[in-house]
C-alpha cells in the first residue's frame, strides 16, 4: 500500500518511451507504482497522503547537472549585485561601503553578480574606487562569470601582486600605461584571489543550507556540484549533506576554482574514485579549466572573436599538459571533465579523451564536457563516436545571448546546439552554472525551447529542442552523467521519489511562456521537502 499517491494529474514519467500518466504512488522513498488514477486509487488506505493534481503536470525532480552551490549560498553572505539590482558604481561602492562598517578591520567585504553591461557607467570599478570605499579591509569585486574580478589595494597585496608580479599561465593582471596594477584580474590572475577571498566552514555551511532552500523551491532534487573553493568546500557540503540541512542529492565534482590541476592530483592520490559515496553525496568526475567564459568573452576559439578582431581567448594549457593531467585520472578509473566553453578549447578536450581511451581504454566512461558551448558539427560527430556527455546551459541564451550575437556573430549558431546533439543521439545534460545564471530549471527548458534571448532576439534558433526533449535534458539526462539514471531522472517503480509538480500542465502550455510556470511542491525521498505558499500558484 502507499504512503502517498498523486492521482488525475499529467505525469510526465521521462521513461524510454516518454509516457504520460495519471498518477503515481510512493512507498518509503521509493515509487512503486505508475499509472491510471484507478489503478493507483487501489493502493489507497486510511493514513495515506493523497494528492490531487487536478491536471497539473508531475515530472522527475530536476536535476541541475553544473553549478556552484557553496559559490552561490556564500554569495548571498556578501554584495549580491543580482540580488540587489545594482545598476550603478555609485551604487555597487555605497553597498561595499555599508559591508565594511560592520566587517572587522582585516576581514574580507566581498561582491559578486556584478556585470559591468548593466552599469549606466558601462565600466568596472577602479583600484582608486575601491581603495576609497576602505583601506583597512581587502575588498573583492566578483565578475557575474567569476573569471574576472577587481581588488582594492589591500587585497593586492593580500595576493602578492604587485608592478613586478608576471602574469601567470592562463590568466593578466591588468596595468595602467604607466605599468600601475588596476585592480583588473583576468582568469587564473582572478582564480589565487577568489580562492584568498575564501569562507570559514560555518559559513560555508550557512551558505550551503541557504542555497538548497532555494533549490528545492525550483524543484531541483539533485545537483552536480562543478567546484569552488577546495578541500574545505568538500569537507563543508558533506557535513552539511549529513546535517540535513542540504535536502539536495549532490554530485561533487572534483575541482577548485584555483589550480584545478593540483587538486585533482591530490584526490587521485587520496584513492578517491568517481561514483564513490551514496545516494546523498557522491563523488563526480576529476575537472580542470581549458580556456576562459563565454560571456566576457575570453573562451579559446578557433577564430576571432567578431567583436575583437585578433583575439581567440585565453587557454590554460597545452595539450600535452592537458593530456598528463585527464590522462592520469582516466587512468585511475575517474570520469574526467573539463570547462572547454571555446571550439578550440573543445577540441583539445576531445583530442584529450581520445589520447587517454586509446591509452587505457573503457566502455562506458561517460567523460564530459562542461559547457561544450560553441560546438561546431565537427566537433558534435566526435562527442558522438566517443561517447561523451556534453553539459550545456541553455539559460545563457536567455541572459547572455545578444552579447554572444555580438561577439561570435554566426556561430550562435553552434552555441549550446542541442537540436544537432539530440540528432546525433549525445546525451546533454542541462545545467545553469549558477550562479553566473537563474538555476530555475523552467528558464532553462524554456530556453533550450525557444533560443531567444531576454531582448526578444533570435539566438541561433536553428538549435531549438521540443519542450520533451529540454524536460529530458534537465531530468534522465542529468542522471545519465552521474552514472545514475537506474535510480533516478524518470518517474517508474524502483525509483528514488523525487518529483516536482508545475501549477500548470507543461507539455500544452505555450512554449514561449514556458518560464512562467512555477514549482508548487518538491518532492525528495518521499518527503514533500518545499510547497509553495504562493496564492497565485495554489489557485492555478
Amino acid at each position: 500500500m502507499a504512503d502517498t499517491v498523486f492521482l488525475n494529474g499529467h505525469v510526465v514519467t521521462v521513461d524510454a518511451q516518454d509516457r504520460i500518466a495519471e498518477a503515481v504512488a510512493i512507498k518509503g522513498n521509493r515509487i512503486v507504482a505508475v499509472g491510471t488514477t484507478e489503478q493507483i486509487k487501489k493502493l489507497i488506505e486510511p493514513e495515506t497522503n493523497i494528492i490531487d493534481l487536478q491536471g497539473k503536470s508531475l515530472l522527475p525532480g530536476f536535476i541541475d547537472a553544473h553549478l556552484h552551490i557553496t559559490i552561490y549560498g556564500t554569495n548571498k553572505l556578501g554584495v549580491d549585485c543580482k540580488a540587489r539590482g545594482i545598476r550603478s558604481i555609485e551604487e555597487l561602492l555605497a553597498a561595499l561601503r555599508e559591508r565594511a562598517e560592520t566587517t572587522p578591520e582585516g576581514e574580507w567585504v566581498r561582491a559578486c553578480g556584478f556585470d559591468e553591461n548593466l552599469m549606466i557607467e558601462q565600466r568596472y570599478p577602479t583600484r582608486a574606487e575601491l581603495d576609497a570605499v576602505s583601506g583597512k579591509h581587502p575588498i573583492f569585486v566578483m565578475r557575474t562569470c567569476a573569471h574576472h574580478s577587481v581588488a582594492n589595494s589591500r587585497a593586492l597585496e593580500r595576493a602578492g601582486y604587485d608592478k613586478q608580479t608576471p602574469d601567470p599561465q592562463g590568466g593578466r593582471i591588468d596595468r595602467d600605461g604607466q605599468g600601475e596594477l588596476t585592480g583588473f584580474l583576468v582568469e587564473t590572475a582572478h582564480m589565487k584571489m577568489f580562492e584568498l577571498a575564501a569562507f570559514s566552514e560555518a559559513e560555508y555551511k550557512e551558505g550551503l543550507r541557504l542555497a538548497s532552500e532555494d533549490f528545492v523551491a525550483a524543484g531541483i532534487t539533485s545537483v552536480h556540484d562543478a567546484g569552488g573553493y577546495g578541500p574545505d568546500n568538500y569537507r563543508a557540503m558533506q557535513k552539511a549533506v549529513q546535517a540535513g540541512d542540504v535536502k539536495v542529492r549532490i554530485y561533487a565534482i572534483i575541482c577548485a576554482l584555483n589550480q584545478s590541476e593540483d587538486f585533482v592530483r591530490r584526490m587521485i592520490d587520496a584513492g578517491m574514485v568517481t561514483g564513490t559515496g551514496d545516494e546523498r553525496f557522491r563523488i563526480g568526475p576529476a575537472k580542470v579549466f581549458t580556456d576562459g567564459a563565454s560571456i566576457a568573452p575570453t573562451m579559446a576559439m578557433r577564430e576571432p572573436f567578431d567583436s575583437r578582431p585578433g583575439d581567440c581567448g585565453i587557454l590554460y594549457y597545452e595539450q600535452d599538459e592537458l593530456n598528463t593531467i585527464l590522462g592520469e585520472a582516466h587512468a585511475k578509473g575517474f570520469q574526467i571533465t573539463a570547462h572547454a566553453q571555446g571550439d578550440r578549447a573543445i577540441d583539445m578536450l576531445l583530442t584529450c579523451f581520445e589520447t587517454a581511451l586509446a591509452a587505457h581504454p573503457r566502455k562506458n566512461h561517460r567523460h564530459r564536457i562542461e559547457h561544450a558551448g560553441v560546438s561546431s558539427p565537427d566537433l558534435l560527430a566526435r562527442m558522438a563516436r566517443l561517447g561523451v556527455v556534453p553539459i550545456p546551459n541553455p539559460a545563457f541564451i536567455y541572459d547572455h545571448g545578444d552579447s554572444y550575437v555580438k561577439n561570435i556573430g554566426e556561430r550562435v549558431g553552434h552555441m549550446f546546439p542541442a537540436r544537432g546533439q539530440a540528432d546525433l543521439g549525445i546525451i546533454a545534460a542541462g545545467a545553469s552554472d549558477c550562479p553566473v545564471t537563474d538555476f530555475n530549471p523552467l528558464i532553462g527548458i524554456h530556453a533550450a525551447v525557444n533560443r531567444r534571448s531576454k531582448t526578444g532576439q533570435p539566438v541561433g534558433t536553428n538549435q531549438r529542442v521540443t519542450v520533451m526533449e529540454a524536460i529530458r535534458m534537465f531530468t534522465w539526462n542529468g542522471a545519465y552523467a552521474s552514472f545514475e539514471e537506474g535510480i533516478k531522472g524518470s518517474i517508474e517503480p524502483g525509483k528514488l521519489a523525487d518529483l516536482v509538480v508545475l501549477n500548470g500542465n507543461i507539455l500544452s502550455h505555450p512554449h514561449e511562456r514556458i518560464k512562467e510556470l512555477k514549482v508548487e511542491q518538491t518532492m525528495i525521498d518521499g518527503k514533500i521537502v518545499y510547497q509553495s505558499q504562493d496564492e497565485e500558484v495554489l489557485k492555478a
